[in-house]
């Protein structure tokens, strides 16, 4: 390795001639071990916190984590970088590790491949949201300085042979580094993977690595496969000649989180117009998932949570596909950033980028959008129809995007999507101006279904998931299932019936209220949707629909 000597009175341009001339030479199994050292000092302060709680007491688990962690490292960039390009690759991986951290530090997320499914799938809208000042400054630091000396860096030589046996003495040798790190501690290592196995999700980059390499797995397996049927037997029981036939709004709410909602109780009066409506509250609604990306497909299939399979959910179609075989006319409308599949090769209408010059600011539309010709004409369709709403809801962090500025009910309000910068108050005050707004929009939605002539209307509303705010250090959203907090998984639900609907479905409303103070769940939607148009199939499940034990 190249070195120069400074004097102790060297000039600044002799430091900066200095600086220029500095071109270390070192191997690739150098430079890995370099990075492997560095992601475990800089990278995991999130999993240092979670994994050694009582501070020096835990020296030797300590120990045993810095070393094993480090051969983990220094074994996947031995696997993955190569000479040519060792260095753009290391840059590549130093940016992302440093936007994970920055992201895992500011709101307590936990990187497993639910979540890195939704960074993949989230549109450029929702990510503008998130690129803030603090990023680039968390970047600049942790990013941008070491990309510098790293390509000051010279790489050596070798000749094939010889580069490839090196290689694959450095990838022996740091499997046996992991291998003596567990031996040094390993009953309290034992413990800790038993007990908090939800750690591992903390460990950058190997966190992001590895759910990478999974989704591209299931990625590739899953291109261009169609959908494998779901209830093929299904069919409708026809509609006596009197009867009109039905409409049915869905409206999947995002990020409402149950201990938010006015109607559940909430100390604050957060749903105050539909306070004033015949609505039935489901009080006690438990999430499939604390991500769009597992909630929307979840809630949609027959499986749910109760036979949870995601590789079945995501390759077999959902219910809407059920509902369209047996002659029921469906419509995505969408004011997020997609349907997750679920409305794959169905009618698809996005409001996301609309130009109304009341709801939108030609970057986001607010949720009021959604009822632009509500319902939309019928068309050549006489049947019954269902409409899905997908809202943008609460996404956060930037709550205070998600309403206008005449739903300022509750101040000061967080202003930015930078939480660090409010105040808790502040946050859960932008939160709830969102909620306030999302009861609004569902008042509207039930207004103007009153107002159709032609159909028997009904309302349903349900959120895909909850929010935290702040508790236990956590913001946001999609903590893995098994650890997600209440905050994240209670969630909003209730639905509304036209006086003819009711009538002519012979749907007992007092029933129905009694039903909804018992505990329910997403899984209840597939099935109360099918009884909701009568459709007969062998994936309807009776106790899963809310409506069958209050209809005559």
């Amino acid at each position: 390795m190249n070195s120069v000597a400074l004097s102790a009175s060297a000039s600044w341009p002799d430091v900066w001639r200095t600086a220029r001339q500095w071109r270390p030479r070192v191997t690739v199994e150098v430079l890995a071990m370099l990075a492997s050292l560095y992601f475990a000092l800089t990278a995991n302060v999130p999993f240092w916190h979670a994994a050694i709680a009582h501070g020096w007491v835990q020296w030797r688990l300590a120990v045993a984590l810095f070393v094993l962690m480090f051969g983990l490292h220094g074994l996947l960039l031995g696997m993955l970088l190569a000479r040519p390009w060792a260095r753009p690759g290391l840059a590549v991986l130093l940016v992302l590790t440093s936007c994970a951290t920055y992201y895992m530090q500011s709101y307590g997320v936990y990187l497993d491949a639910d979540m890195l499914r939704n960074v993949l799938h989230t549109d450029w809208v929702e990510s503008r949201e998130l690129l803030t000042p603090g990023l680039g400054l968390h970047l600049l630091v942790f990013a941008g300085l070491p990309c510098a000396v790293l390509w000051r860096v010279e790489l050596v030589r070798r000749p094939m042979s010889k580069a490839l046996l090196v290689r694959a003495g450095f990838l022996l040798s740091m499997w046996i580094l992991m291998m003596s790190g567990a031996a040094i501690s390993f009953k309290d290592l034992s413990s800790l993977v038993r007990n908090q196995h939800e750690v591992r999700y903390l460990v950058t980059p190997a966190n992001y690595l590895y759910a990478l390499g999974n989704l591209g797995f299931a990625q590739s397996a899953s291109n261009n496969t169609p959908l494998l049927p779901v209830g093929a037997d299904a069919r409708q029981v026809p509609l006596a000649s009197s009867r009109k036939p039905r409409l049915l709004v869905l409206v999947v709410g995002e990020t409402v989180r149950a201990q938010n909602w006015g109607l559940n109780g909430y100390e604050r009066q957060t749903t105050p117009e539909l306070a004033r409506l015949p609505v039935v509250n489901f009080s006690h609604t438990q999430a499939c998932g604390s991500s769009t990306e597992v909630s929307l497909p979840c809630m949609f299939s027959p499986y749910g949570r109760a036979h949870y399979d995601e590789e079945k959910i995501r390759s077999h179609q959902s219910l809407l596909h059920v509902l369209q075989r047996a002659g029921v006319d469906v419509l995505w409308r969408d004011n997020q950033s997609g349907c997750k599949g679920v409305c794959k090769d169905l009618a698809f209408e996005s409001v996301a980028s609309a130009t109304d010059p009341e709801l939108c600011d030609g970057r986001r539309c607010l949720d009021g959008v959604l009822l632009k010709d509500l319902p939309p004409p019928a068309g050549a369709s006489s049947g019954d129809r269902i409409i899905v709403l997908h809202m943008l809801g609460n996404h956060g962090p930037s709550y205070f995007q998600r309403y206008p500025a005449s739903f300022k009910h509750f101040l000061p309000a967080c202003e930015t999507p930078e939480l660090g910068h409010c105040s808790r108050e502040q946050i859960v005050n932008a939160y709830d101006n969102a909620v306030r707004y999302t009861d609004h929009v569902l008042a509207q939605a039930i207004a103007r279904l009153r107002e159709v002539d032609d159909y028997d209307t009904a309302l349903m509303y349900l959120s895909d998931h909850g929010e935290s705010l702040g508790e236990n250090g956590l913001y946001l959203h999609g903590m893995p299932y098994l650890i997600a907090p209440q905050q994240q998984m209670q969630v909003p639900m209730l639905m509304w019936f036209s006086p003819r609907f009711t009538a002519d479905t012979g749907l007992d409303l007092s029933c129905l209220r009694d039903r909804a103070g018992q505990p329910a769940s997403h899984d209840n939607l597939f099935s109360t949707v099918l009884g909701v148009f009568d459709v007969r199939t062998s994936v309807h499940v009776p106790e899963r629909d809310l409506l069958a034990a209050c209809r005559a």
